[in-house]
């Protein structure tokens, strides 16, 4: 029975925790770059190292940047052959990462292997584990609550930006009502004027 609940504990933190492995390809000129929507009050740790494709020795270098969805750069990083970058979100939306070569001119193509974590797949479970003096059920128990609070403010998240938009498109369809009647209106209007100008016209006619 341990073994079951023990199993299903595991299945349950592999769904919910985020681990993402990414290669980029780096072109000579210009960056490269990618983005992940991540929610407020999330830790992001990410690992990152360079390799030539056509190996070249010593490895070329990079310059490495992130910044927030409001433009507040997390990290920068220049003559770098790899690297960590690691914060707490404040802000929710897209967050960015861009990579450039550093010498444009060095010779060969270079990729990029980012090892990117965030929420509970970015925690220490090791220092937690010692620090409490905790193991085996108990540990993934301590885990799966941690897992069941991500899920929760996932699920917040999901549910204030649904009425985020909810709100942009009730507006918009306002706004788009209003349009339309406005521009009836000025239809109607010229529709009105024309008719005017038109009898107007004849009736001129019709004297002369």
């Amino acid at each position: 029975m341990a073994m079951i609940v023990l199993q299903v504990i595991l299945l349950m933190l592999h769904l919910v925790q985020n681990v993402d492995c990414i290669w980029l390809n780096l072109p000579k000129s210009g960056r490269k770059c990618v983005t992940e929507e991540i929610h407020n009050n999330v830790v992001v740790l990410a690992d990152y190292v360079v390799i030539s494709d056509v190996h070249i020795h010593p490895t070329p270098s990079i310059t490495t940047k992130v910044t927030s969805p409001y433009g507040n750069i997390l990290h920068h990083k220049e003559n770098a052959t790899h690297g960590q970058f690691a914060f707490t979100t404040n802000e929710d939306g897209q967050y960015l990462v861009c990579f450039w070569a550093d010498d444009p001119n060095q010779g060969g193509a270079l990729s990029v292997n980012i090892d990117w974590r965030t929420g509970i797949a970015a925690k220490d479970w090791e220092s937690v584990a010692k620090k409490e003096k905790i193991e085996g059920i108990e540990l993934e128990l301590r885990k799966l609550e941690a897992a069941v609070e991500a899920i929760h403010e996932n699920l917040l998240y999901l549910k204030s930006r649904e009425a985020e938009i909810r709100q942009v498109s009730e507006t918009t369809n306002s706004r788009v009502a209003w349009y339309s009647i406005l521009s009836l209106g000025i239809c109607i209007a010229a529709s009105i004027a024309q008719l005017w100008y038109l009898t107007r016209f004849f009736q001129k006619k019709k004297l002369i």
